[in-house]
């Protein structure tokens, strides 16, 4: 049962994102900006996060009272961030910012069924940035995971049904710019003080990705009167399910399943999209793009699946 509550945990996190799409078109729809959409999110992420981060650091401190640790040893057990770590993590946050902007701005051109397919080739993208960094060639298996993402994109697009002149090419260009950013956060983010606590980590990158957002769109939401209406409601609820439940969910439940079966869940994230547009934004979505969608899931999880395989039949041969 402990192992389904960690399934489950990080499966209701992937779900979450899938969320986030419908939304931000929900948002559009009753006349709101970009700046303002991303910005309220970020805000109400920020501060979930900090309060979580405030949690965990009351429960450590009461953990450590009551196991009779004194205040120098606990701050030698597990020593504050350095502000070079703090900065480190704020960077390492700015590709999110990025990601939402480029992914939430193409929602405006292209129906969400589509954005969502468009930001889930970051598998391939990851895929081919490591190969390049590391100057391997792509395995077999990686090469037919890349034939499904790759036909199952065509299907679920509709681009064989209807065509690529029937899409806006910015919003074609946006969505995939939001994989190509969203891969880059993949990659810095598991670099960036790994050994931080998941609390203090979300924190800090959330807080970077909030100055840069006030940067590039200054919050005006703030003083003209428009955070007090409906936008409250959608920033809650995208900060809610986009920068505060999934990080939560997949800290709980990765470190117990592993990334390999983490990777395979995440992949909810697609199905849940493209309903939620189908049901909820009434977007057209045909069978042939339904197939489409199944064969971009099984590119996701098949090198997973794949490697569960190989650690499976390891595993006797490492007993005996």
């Amino acid at each position: 049962m402990k192992d389904l509550k960690y399934l489950l945990s990080v499966l209701a996190g992937a779900m979450s994102y899938g969320i986030l799409s419908t939304i931000v078109v929900l948002a559009y729809g009753e006349g709101y900006q970009l700046g303002e959409v991303v910005g309220t999110q970020l805000l109400t992420g920020c501060i979930l996060a900090w309060l979580l981060a405030l949690y965990t650091k009351v429960r450590q401190t009461r953990k450590q009272r009551s196991q009779g640790v004194t205040p120098a040893a606990a701050r030698q057990a597990s020593p504050a961030l350095t502000w070079k770590q703090r900065i480190m993590l704020m960077l390492a946050g700015a590709p999110t910012v990025v990601t939402g902007l480029v992914y939430y701005q193409s929602l405006r051109y292209i129906p969400a069924s589509l954005a969502i397919i468009l930001l889930f080739q970051f598998t391939w993208i990851s895929v081919l940035i490591q190969a390049i960094s590391k100057r391997q060639r792509p395995d077999k298996v990686t090469l037919l995971t890349l034939l499904l993402l790759f036909g199952g994109t065509l299907l679920a697009a509709g681009i064989l049904e209807k065509g690529a002149s029937h899409f806006n090419v910015l919003g074609l260009t946006l969505g995939l710019l939001s994989a190509v950013s969203y891969s880059m956060f993949i990659i810095f983010s598991g670099k960036a003080v790994p050994s931080a606590h998941p609390a203090y980590r979300s924190a800090w990158m959330v807080t970077g990705g909030l100055l840069l957002l006030c940067i590039l769109f200054p919050p005006y939401f703030l003083f003209n009167g428009l955070l007090w209406g409906q936008l409250l409601l959608f920033g809650f609820l995208l900060g809610l399910f986009g920068a505060f439940i999934p990080p939560v969910l997949f800290a709980i439940g990765v470190p117990h399943i592993g990334g390999g079966m983490a990777g395979i869940l995440g992949a909810a994230e697609l199905p849940v999209a493209v309903l939620l547009s189908s049901f909820v934004l009434h977007e057209q979505v045909s069978g042939l793009q339904w197939i489409g969608v199944v064969l971009v899931l099984l590119g996701v999880v098949l090198p997973e699946l794949y490697k569960l395989r190989w650690r499976m039949a390891d595993t006797p041969a490492s007993q005996t």
